[in-house]
């Protein structure tokens, strides 16, 4: 059974790919996974500097989920090219860098120094992060903003793009338009969903930034009517995320419109997940006597359930 996929210009081995900020830079992953076998890594946001991020407390476990506002803590992207890269191009791993800026200049010139470094295989734009206060989703909550540094960088890198896109805004599907109107060469979707958490003792928020990032399988649903929403509008593959934990959750993506999928939070709950994974969507594959991946994307029967509705 054929498992690949492709993204634009990037063959991908399998469609799982561990998301960014849930696998660290990769490397620390590396003595209990088999970073080959992943059909990509999205490591860490990068920005030009190094960055701190929040104080702590800033992770807080909610019911079906967690929220969070690390705030783009990170080595930055020289150090992650000395220091990181290096690990990761020795074990075969596809890697894509989560690139963040403050402004559109910094965009341009971190996704440059990746350009010009051995083993990066593609740019996740970070335009989403709802965790700080400068850039980021200042750019993404902007259709304008979002055209903007899309094309800034297009003009910039031979790396494919894949601009990451936050739930946070009325119409999803307009963004993943402008980002393809930017020369995109994919989108991923969703980012965390701007959250609040309480002590009701104390009466404080549970993180130091107040408010965070929700992730999990609690947006998982809202995720995927997300994806399904931009495959109607859109030509370019979707990196569906949000929620995964089983191969189900993932499948259910694909066939929304998702080319492949991003798996974050349930990698905290368990680091072996990954084969698990591929070993339901192969399963699936031979129940539904199918033999590839890529013939089930986008594949949802919204009419049938159409005409089943109004018949009853």
């Amino acid at each position: 059974m054929d498992l690949s996929v492709t993204i634009g210009s990037l063959h991908l081995k399998n469609p799982v790919i561990a998301a960014s900020g849930c696998f660290g830079y990769g490397v620390e992953y590396a003595g209990v996974v088999d970073l080959s076998s992943l059909g990509g890594i999205v490591v860490k946001g990068l920005f030009l500097e190094e960055r701190e991020g929040h104080p702590a407390p800033r992770i807080v476990e909610t019911p079906a989920g967690m929220l969070n506002a690390i705030g783009l803590q990170g080595i930055g992207v020289r150090r992650f090219v000395d220091e990181k890269l290096p690990e990761l191009r020795a074990r075969n791993a596809t890697v894509i860098v989560n690139v963040c800026g403050t402004t559109i200049d910094e965009y341009v010139e971190v996704s440059r120094i990746l350009s010009d470094a051995d083993g990066v295989a593609a740019i996740e734009l970070n335009i989403s992060c709802p965790n700080i206060k400068e850039g980021g989703i200042q750019f993404g909550c902007s259709l304008s903003g979002t055209f903007d540094v899309v094309s800034s960088v297009r003009k910039a890198t031979r790396l494919p793009i894949f601009p990451k896109l936050t739930p946070n805004v009325t119409d999803v599907a307009s963004f993943a338009r402008a980002a393809e109107e930017g020369g995109a060469d994919a989108v991923s979707l969703v980012n965390t969903f701007l959250a609040m958490v309480i002590d009701i003792e104390t009466r404080r928020p549970k993180i130091s930034n107040i408010v965070g990032g929700l992730s999990g399988p609690a947006i998982r649903p809202i995720a995927v009517r997300m994806v399904y929403e931009c495959r109607q509008v859109v030509k370019i593959p979707i990196l569906g995320m949000g929620g995964i934990v089983d191969a189900r959750d993932a499948l259910e993506f694909m066939i929304a419109g998702a080319s492949a999928v991003q798996v974050g939070t349930a990698n905290f709950v368990d680091p072996f997940i990954w084969p698990k994974l591929l070993d339901g969507m192969r399963d699936y594959l031979q129940r539904h006597s199918l033999a590839r991946i890529s013939d089930l994307i986008g594949t949802v029967d919204v009419e049938s359930k159409h005409k089943e509705w109004i018949s009853s």
